[in-house]
């Protein structure tokens, strides 16, 4: 029996006319698609919609995709101006991972790979730290390349790591806590394919020993934010975003152990629905599909 192959199909496109949703559908279906699930979002503020559609085939080979995408660009997407991409659904994307020293967004990413909960090939480590090395190559088999921070050239760290990743071909980077600044020239090779997840407090604490600040401030609410990185520092498209309450009874320790929970949680989510194709970026916005 032959296998049926199910595909995401991601659309931004102008909102102009009233039956897009009816060509698109019409489109796959006269070439022998079943329609899953479809979910289309308009934005309250500009004439622009987004649309995420499950797509089922017994018929198409991987070998036909490349001529089907092509005309659904001929017929379809050069017609309403469309921004789309068509996924096949459940292939693992490849990943790799950036952390520094702290280890517990970097365990809870490699817990969930061997549990199966994360759909992806986590291809390799890199730090510019030797200190994880241990958990990376020993415990989860994964390769680990230490790439030192060169004080006395940006470029050559960063040329060190981009040679990696050309080895690699990573589709998706994650900073699981990555205490460097990538620079705009790198950033710009990897346009919203690197997720970020930092603490997001209220007020916000820079610098070193965030969760003692907000200890020392009292503060009420602590969280975590995911978002795509941009030349512009933590001013990415957020992805995900999570808070819980805290009060003066909640010590430093207790701050930061709440937080690196958030931290997981917030990652873990932003990471699945970049992997599942649920993240359409406009402008400095994102659209999520979460059903």
């Amino acid at each position: 029996m032959q296998e049926k192959a199910t595909h995401h199909l991601l659309i931004n496109y102008p909102f102009t006319a009233d039956n897009t949703l009816v060509v698109v559908t019409g489109f796959f279906q006269q070439h022998g698609f079943h329609i899953l699930t479809i979910e289309q979002q308009i934005s309250p503020e500009e004439p622009v919609a987004f649309m995420r559609i499950e797509l089922q085939s017994s018929s198409l080979q991987s070998s036909n995709e490349e001529a089907l995408e092509q005309q659904f660009e001929d017929q379809v997407a050069t017609r309403y101006k469309m921004k789309w991409a068509l996924q096949r659904l459940n292939k693992p994307k490849n990943i790799a991972i950036f952390v520094s020293k702290h280890d517990h967004v970097l365990l809870d990413l490699l817990k969930r790979r061997k549990q199966q909960r994360l759909n992806a090939n986590i291809l390799c480590v890199i730090s510019n730290h030797p200190d994880l090395r241990h958990e990376v190559e020993e415990i989860a088999g994964l390769p680990f390349h230490q790439v030192p921070v060169n004080k006395i050239s940006k470029f050559t760290h960063e040329q060190e790591i981009a040679d990696l990743l050309k080895k690699n071909k990573p589709e998706l980077i994650v900073l699981a806590r990555y205490m460097q600044v990538l620079s705009a020239d790198f950033v710009r090779q990897y346009q919203n394919k690197i997720i970020n997840i930092h603490h997001s407090f209220l007020p916000a604490f820079a610098g070193a020993n965030p969760y003692q600040q907000a200890f020392h401030r009292g503060v009420k609410l602590i969280g975590a934010t995911a978002h795509y990185v941009t030349s512009e520092l933590d001013q990415g498209p957020i992805i995900e975003q999570d808070a819980i309450r805290v009060s003066h009874r909640y010590s430093t320790a207790d701050l930061k152990d709440i937080g690196s929970d958030l931290e997981c949680n917030v990652l873990s989510r932003a990471v699945n629905w970049h992997l599942e194709d649920r993240v359409i970026v406009h402008d400095n916005k994102t659209t999520i599909f979460y059903s």
